[in-house]
């Protein structure tokens, strides 16, 4: 989205397990605030980071009840001053707790293709519709590997999975990500980003936004 010239802000609204900042490469840094209002950390790429983590040690547990957390997120959602931001990517923790019910908007789900991941994104899903919102579309993470040989996509699970799965909730499949090496290196400030796919993603999102407007 960013490359595609839209401003872009991540919200890490998993309080308890951030990892935004590392998998972004701005752990070393630290949010600014003036007492008042926060300020986002920014990327070498012009992306607004918030995040627990960019606020406390990383290492440093936060040992914190479900109203104080969903605080948390509101205080990220009300005092920080992102930029006249197009789109604000939220990282939830999974479930249907204090976070989603704090954050819940016009959602894209993002889910592993794992019976018991799927299941929870279910219960997301159905949250989401019994809150009047609407559900853009499903992208699978870790959908599938490909063969270093012959490039043949080897997916990870029955593909008559993923399509009962997307059948039964209603919902759209905007894109499939693949399971690389070059991910693991993303810690490390490399990049491991299948560009070209990460491209179409983004357009069938910006597709998808555009026609609820």
């Amino acid at each position: 989205l960013r490359k595609k010239g839209y401003s872009v802000g991540v919200l890490d609204a998993d309080i308890t397990g951030p990892s935004i900042p590392r998998l972004m490469n701005v752990s070393n840094q630290k949010m600014i605030t003036d007492g008042k209002n926060m300020y986002p950390v920014v990327t070498e790429d012009g992306i607004e980071i918030v995040s627990i983590n960019l606020m406390i040690d990383e290492n440093e547990p936060v040992v914190w009840r479900g109203p104080v957390i969903a605080g948390a997120v509101m205080q990220f959602w009300n005092e920080v001053v992102w930029s006249d931001l197009d789109y604000l990517l939220i990282d939830m923790p999974p479930g249907t707790g204090d976070v989603p019910l704090t954050v819940m908007k016009s959602l894209i789900m993002v889910s592993v293709p794992q019976d018991m991941v799927s299941m929870i994104v279910t219960k997301a899903i159905k949250m989401a519709r019994k809150m009047g919102q609407n559900i853009i579309g499903l992208i699978e993470n870790m959908s599938y590997i490909t063969c270093d040989c012959c490039d043949n996509k080897i997916y990870l699970t029955d593909e008559n999975d993923t399509q009962t799965f997307l059948k039964e909730n209603d919902v759209e499949l905007l894109g499939e990500l693949p399971m690389t090496k070059q991910i693991a290196k993303l810690t490390k400030g490399e990049s491991g980003y299948p560009e070209e796919t990460f491209s179409k993603i983004a357009d069938r999102v910006i597709e998808k936004v555009k026609e609820l407007q």
